[in-house]
């Protein structure tokens, strides 16, 4: 396991926000679920600031991001943010090691880990 695959485990158990760089671009995300998809260790995200190279929407998109390719990774002060639609099955990781969950209060749960 690395160190950035580490550091966002423990902020999603923390129900911390990050702050990273992915494909040259610094986002805000908050990460949903970490694991691995094809052996592969991925994180699925919630990215609600920061740039990319498809834009990002107002409000924010989710972001299926290869944790061997995330870089400058920092835990950060912040509401944690989810979308509407955060209880949709997700296909970014397959076998999962952290999920969150969110409460009725809008605030994540460790629903698996």
């Amino acid at each position: 396991m690395s160190a950035t695959y580490k550091l966002i485990r423990q902020a999603m158990l923390d129900g911390k926000s990050l702050s990273l760089v992915y494909h040259g671009h610094r986002r805000s995300v908050c990460a949903h679920v970490i694991g691995k998809k094809n052996g592969r260790p991925q994180v699925l995200t919630y990215q609600y600031a920061g740039t990319s190279s498809s834009g990002l929407p107002t409000g924010g998109q989710w972001r299926c991001m290869i944790v061997d390719q995330i870089q400058r990774v920092e835990v950060i002060d912040g509401q944690w943010k989810t979308d509407h639609n955060h209880n949709q099955a997700q296909t970014c990781v397959d076998q999962i090691d952290v999920e969150l969950w969110v409460g009725a209060d809008g605030k994540p749960y460790v629903k698996r880990a």
